[in-house]
């Protein structure tokens, strides 16, 4: 490939994008919401008029924020659009138990979008160079290689998410047995959670210690306890909260309440197990039909064909 070919597809390519973004900047095309049409006619500072004339600033920062800032909204809309928008990424972020805000995060992807950046045009120049391809698949693995390290980021958290859930489930029926005892005892149910968060470790010891934060800080018994369902990939820990809430509220023996539920994270943990079972026995038979069954059909006629031969 000339240096000519590459430098016209690298001057169209910027033609291209000049073209789109002055094209998306349009008056007729361009999206404007109430927020920007009253913007202008707003007061900055009770010290400033309306008519003051606005502060010079620098050219080439003018020139920078309008060449790079349409870029850089795109490029966060289409980041929200490929792993969902703020709401969902921060209920996602405590859901994996990460204290991170969604700009830290947001970061991440980016870094993990710019390896992936350099894979890809290390394994384009090497296409290039060594397979003399086109210049068109080495951009397309150089945009894909952006691509999969973003994706890689979130799919990552879903892991992460997965992993907490299950570790979760294997600790609540322990847990609940704890704070049985615990109410049974004598204790209220504020004190045996705050127990339970002092004496055991765990992912979920540490949001009970969060959910008595809460109520600490002002919040009722019943909306922390709703908000650790929330904040907790585990289903059967969200009707808890709901089934001690209810508990507390219409006076029900709370140390039998702790025990069903227990009982009950133990008839799924089963349910899960045996479903598991199930799956990890019809993998089994990929091995037995594609290599054990070949090798014994194989020994079965073997000793013929042996004989068969020595006959003829």
């Amino acid at each position: 490939m000339s240096v000519s070919l590459l430098a016209g597809i690298l001057l169209g390519l910027m033609l291209g994008s000049g073209l789109f973004l002055l094209a998306s900047q349009l008056p007729w095309l361009r999206a404007r919401d109430l927020g920007k049409r009253v913007d202008p006619y707003l007061r900055r500072s009770r010290t400033s008029s309306l008519f003051a004339a606005p502060r010079s600033t620098s050219q080439v920062r003018t020139v920078v924020e309008n060449l790079l800032g349409p870029v850089a909204v795109r490029g966060l809309g289409l980041l929200e659009r490929l792993t969902g928008g703020a709401d969902q990424l921060e209920r996602r972020l405590r859901l994996a138990g990460r204290r991170t805000s969604t700009d830290s995060f947001r970061i991440e992807q980016v870094v993990f979008g710019a390896v992936g950046l350099v894979l890809g045009v290390g394994i384009a120049v090497a296409a290039i160079v060594l397979r003399d391809a086109s210049a068109l698949l080495g951009l397309f693995i150089v945009a894909l290689g952006t691509l999969l390290g973003v994706l890689l980021r979130d799919y990552l958290l879903g892991v992460e998410i997965t992993r907490r859930a299950s570790r979760m489930a294997r600790e609540f029926p322990t847990v609940a047995d704890l704070l049985a005892l615990a109410v049974a005892a004598g204790e209220s149910p504020i004190a045996a959670m705050e127990r339970v968060a002092r004496t055991s470790t765990g992912a979920l010891p540490d949001e009970f210690a969060a959910t008595i934060a809460d109520i600490r800080s002002g919040t009722s018994v019943s909306q922390a306890l709703a908000s650790l369902g929330a904040r907790t990939p585990l289903e059967p820990l969200s009707r808890f909260g709901e089934g001690v809430s209810i508990a507390i509220e219409r006076g029900t023996p709370l140390a039998e309440v702790l025990r069903a539920q227990a009982q009950d994270a133990r008839e799924n943990a089963k349910r899960d197990l045996m479903e598991m079972a199930g799956q990890r026995e019809i993998a089994m038979l990929v091995p037995v039909v594609f290599f054990v069954l070949p090798l014994v059909i194989l020994f079965a006629i073997f000793p013929g064909l042996a004989v068969l031969e020595i006959s003829l």
